[in-house]
């Protein structure tokens, strides 16, 4: 006589959120440095943009998909690949795939590119109300970080909303950085450690 035993195995995954909002604070403070002009030229942002902007947001966004987080996942993924097509766009520019491409370069297709981005967090932004209060003021310095990019790349007002794009995507960071510190300390202490402000409870 033979019993069969059906096992079941549970995958555990961390947050990934720590992850990927480190990424994300990481490669607003270069870019910020660089369009505040503390630093000068885009050789040094690229790097970071490729992989802590891009690559680190990609990792935190396939684990969230594997948590059944459709929000994180595609918040996380959808930067990803914004910072993996910006950091192509200031190659092309820079002439690393050489002069002819990069003498055919359009500002104003970058500026549709953020606008399409701008559409995107909007709408992202109306989500992340039900996630927390910190989550929620990084969305929002977001959608003002590409209102200032779509209008200066378009030259409206370009010092103007130059500064609006500068400043906000140095607040992203800051708010990114304590975002990132919150979910891993609250984490690894079991209790809150670092309060993150609970969700608005307007949708839910």
């Amino acid at each position: 006589m033979s019993s069969h035993q059906t096992m079941h195995c549970k995958e555990v995954n961390a947050d990934p959120g720590a992850l990927g909002l480190f990424g994300l604070a990481m490669v607003t403070l270069v870019a910020a440095s660089q369009k505040l002009g503390w630093t000068t030229g885009l050789s040094f942002v690229v790097p970071w943009a490729i992989f802590l902007g891009a690559s680190a947001q990609l990792v935190a966004s396939l684990k969230d998909f594997k948590h059944n987080n459709t929000f994180g996942a595609t918040a996380f993924g959808a930067y990803a690949f914004f910072w993996y097509a910006v950091a192509m766009s200031w190659l092309t520019k820079m002439g690393a795939f050489g002069d002819k491409l990069a003498g055919d370069v359009d500002g104003k297709q970058l500026g549709i590119a953020f606008l399409g981005y701008l559409i995107f967090t909007l709408y992202m932004t109306i989500g992340s109300m039900e996630t927390n209060k910190v989550l929620f003021i990084i969305f929002v310095l977001i959608d003002f970080l590409f209102i200032g990019l779509t209008f200066s790349t378009f030259q409206i007002n370009e010092h103007f909303f130059h500064n609006m794009a500068a400043w906000s995507e140095l607040l992203i960071s800051i708010f990114s950085f304590y975002g990132s510190a919150a979910v891993v300390l609250n984490v690894h202490f079991g209790k809150v450690f670092l309060p993150v402000g609970k969700p608005f409870g307007i949708f839910k």
